[in-house]
């Protein structure tokens, strides 16, 4: 027999539980009907296994004998199972100037590929530093082009903003991975 006290999964057992009456499913998984509670624990303290209240909702609420362990078990791994199915999409972000060289330029481009392959959002920040703030212009024109160079494989979330002393801009895959 197990602890009485709640658990993470929020399921009474045994003397946690506190309807008068139960509706009781065997450990062979068949109904045994409408039963006294406390005919219910020594059902499954004979059987050696644990009273589990699964739906307390009704009324009277469906208790099952089953493991408990096991049901824990069972849970987790259920858990762990949807969590490795789910994909996690990350932000990766790409700096540049408004006076960026060629070479530099494909670098970055290649890099920005990679990551929108892998099924990542892609933050690209372009920084005007002194002058360059009142010739906005060439900066985004370089994001403009950016823009024109990854048309295959990304769609462009809005057009570039103005934050601060930067424009950003946001890029997402047309594909997933």
């Amino acid at each position: 027999m197990k602890d009485n006290k709640f658990t993470e999964e929020k399921y009474k057992i045994n003397g946690a539980i506190t309807a008068p009456e139960v509706r009781l499913i065997d450990q062979d998984g068949h109904l045994a009907g409408i039963v006294s509670l406390k005919e219910a624990i020594n059902m499954a303290a004979e059987a050696d296994l644990d009273l589990v209240e699964i739906s307390p909702q009704t009324i009277p609420p469906v208790c099952k004998i089953i493991n408990y362990g096991k049901l824990k078990y069972e849970l987790q791994k259920k858990k762990s199972e949807a969590k490795k199915k789910q994909k996690t999409i990350e932000v990766k972000e790409m700096k540049f100037t408004s006076t960026i060289a060629s070479h530099d330029y494909q670098v970055k481009l290649n890099s920005i590929c990679r990551f929108l392959k892998d099924g990542n959002k892609v933050k690209v920040t372009l920084r005007l530093r002194g002058r360059e703030i009142s010739h906005q212009d060439i900066g985004i024109r370089v994001l403009n082009r950016l823009v024109d160079d990854l048309k295959d494989i990304a769609k462009c979330e809005g057009t570039p903003q103005m934050e601060g002393k930067q424009l950003m801009l946001m890029l997402l895959p047309l594909i997933t991975k």
